[in-house]
């Protein structure tokens, strides 16, 4: 073998480096590869690169869901409070101690109750809200100005006789009908809120001529002959009076006979502006029947008139509001018989 320079072979090698070369392929001169080896390796090598390929896009991916994902979750921990249920990527997780724990992002609350507690709470507010519409409601279905004292709802007592007081009493002069309307009001005198459930109690006392068992009182209904009352729709089942705050009862006094007369004769009506005219027959002491009675427009007759004229005749409405409580009372003159019309309770104006 040829040496080069300096005792090496032309592969660089020295002397002692060939004499190992030659003893390795001396080894392995006799080592033959098996049967399909070469086949082995060109299906190996090629699988081997896919491999290495797939593992290089998968750190790329897991490299780009990391980059993605890390200011995602640095966001969420900038904006969220302390108290709120954090979230990553779409998941969410309960706050610690409990699976209902923790605040209420809405309302900051503890939100530890169940979904049926907070049900009940939201149809509590619900009701709340609801009855405190009523209440707004009340003042107006009054009419007029109503009184920004009294409101509509529960929530204080009922008043009792000591903290009612009259106000007001009276009845109007007949209409062209004949029919006498009036009012009564109460007012709460104490320095606490009240509630009234119920207009109280009321009564027609005849008097002089007047026949008491043609006289009668009945609660004022849609339709009955006391139209001028207010419409029963704007009656209150319950008022909440502040102190100084008042409600009505209004009535009517609606005829159904005229006084009887004592003679021959009979008066003129108060302000009918005519001459008293002769009776062509004796009065029987029956009465006149409604329509028949003298005045002006054919209404019943409301005057008093002492001989040879209808009687006197009076009825007195009383209304009481509580057991024990001051009774209001108005006279009604020239009444022998008919009914009082009265209504619930209303709104003060």
């Amino acid at each position: 073998m040829n040496h080069g320079p300096d005792g090496q072979s032309p592969l660089g090698l020295d002397a002692d480096d060939l004499d190992l070369r030659r003893l390795l392929h001396d080894a392995v001169q006799e080592i033959e590869p098996r049967d399909g080896t070469l086949d082995h390796l060109r299906r190996a090598v090629p699988a081997r690169r896919a491999r290495k390929r797939q593992a290089l896009v998968g750190m790329a991916a897991a490299a780009l869901f990391v980059g993605t994902a890390v200011p995602a979750l640095v966001h969420v921990s900038q904006t969220t409070g302390p108290g709120a249920n954090p979230s990553v990527a779409g998941h969410g997780t309960q706050a610690q101690g409990g699976a209902s724990q923790g605040a209420d992002p809405d309302t900051g609350k503890d939100s530890s109750g169940t979904s049926s507690d907070k049900a009940e709470e939201e149809d509590k507010k619900d009701e709340e809200k609801e009855q405190e519409g009523k209440g707004d409601d009340g003042g107006a279905d009054s009419g007029g100005s109503a009184d920004p004292a009294v409101t509509t709802g529960t929530g204080a007592a009922i008043c009792t006789a000591e903290q009612l007081a009259v106000a007001a009493a009276g009845a109007d002069a007949a209409d062209g009908a004949g029919t006498v309307y009036g009012t009564f009001r109460f007012t709460n005198s104490s320095l606490m809120d009240c509630t009234v459930t119920n207009p109280g109690s009321l009564s027609a006392v005849a008097g002089g001529a007047a026949d008491p068992t043609k006289i009668s009182t009945a609660r004022h209904i849609s339709g009955d002959p006391a139209t001028a009352l207010p419409d029963p729709s704007l009656e209150l089942t319950s008022l909440l009076l502040k102190p100084g705050a008042s409600y009505e009862v209004k009535f009517a006094w609606v005829a159904s006979e005229a006084c009887p007369t004592t003679g021959g004769n009979s008066g003129g009506t108060v302000g009918g502006g005519g001459d008293p005219t002769p009776d062509p027959s004796p009065s029987t002491g029956t009465g006149t029947t409604e329509g028949t009675a003298t005045g002006t427009d054919g209404g019943m007759s409301t005057q008093l008139l002492t001989e040879d004229g209808p009687t006197d005749g009076t009825v007195t409405v009383s209304n009481t509001a509580e057991p024990g409580a001051p009774t209001a009372q108005a006279t009604i003159t020239g009444a022998c018989a008919g009914t009082v019309y009265w209504t619930g309770v209303l709104a003060g104006a």
